[in-house]
């Protein structure tokens, strides 16, 4: 659902007060994992928020199988927008299911990520034209895990998931820039990993929030 009770938003009193807050980022935190027990949610998105509630940041959740999101849920998706707008700070999670990742991720992406709102395509010559982002302005960190090994995947599969991931969505609508690479990172072979390798991985969020926030 989208989540209130953890949304931390000052209430100004004194003009100061008001300009500190107006300075203040505004995170969304997108996760997309039907079980709540899993690394993804109950590791890696409660590190995020756990960070975020430390440093008395301003955020909002948008979990997409709490919410039940469906191409039909419009009042839902107009929601979305709203607050992909409002952020200043994205961070998505999810696992990698069949080389992409969870079906309601990807229907977020698809329904909300839309033509108009997201991007335009802009005409150059004959039949080609360029996606123009208008959320190019936004910070976006990404977390993905792979029940697979890293070789086999940046290898025999040429790093498809990731590839396609920021290449095919996220240039579109929040443009092109080397951190966009960079800040979607993978963790592999979470199912079959030890907790001092899975503590590490945290180790690696919490150390982005912190670098995130200026810490």
């Amino acid at each position: 659902m989208i989540e209130k009770k953890l949304f931390n938003e000052e209430k100004p009193n004194t003009t100061e007060e008001k300009n500190k807050v107006k300075k203040k980022f505004k995170h969304l935190v997108v996760v997309g994992h039907p079980d709540q027990k899993s690394f993804c949610y109950n590791g890696i998105f409660k590190t995020i928020v756990r960070q975020l509630k430390k440093n008395n940041e301003v955020y909002k959740i948008i979990d997409v199988y709490d919410d039940k999101l469906h191409r039909d849920r419009t009042e839902l998706i107009k929601e979305y927008k709203k607050l992909i707008t409002w952020s200043t700070h994205i961070y998505f999670v999810s696992p990698v299911w069949w080389f992409r990742l969870v079906p309601k991720m990807e229907t977020f992406f698809d329904e909300v990520l839309t033509p108009g709102f997201a991007y335009k395509f802009v005409p150059l010559f004959g039949h080609y034209a360029y996606p123009k982002p208008f959320l190019s302005d936004k910070k976006v960190r990404t977390y993905i895990t792979h029940g697979a090994p890293m070789l086999p995947v940046v290898t025999l599969y040429f790093n498809s998931v990731k590839l396609r991931l920021v290449m095919g969505v996220y240039t579109f609508v929040f443009g092109w820039k080397p951190s966009r690479w960079f800040k979607t990172k993978q963790f592999w072979s979470v199912p079959f990993v030890d907790a001092k390798k899975r503590a590490k991985y945290l180790r690696v969020v919490k150390e982005d929030i912190r670098k995130d926030l200026g810490l």
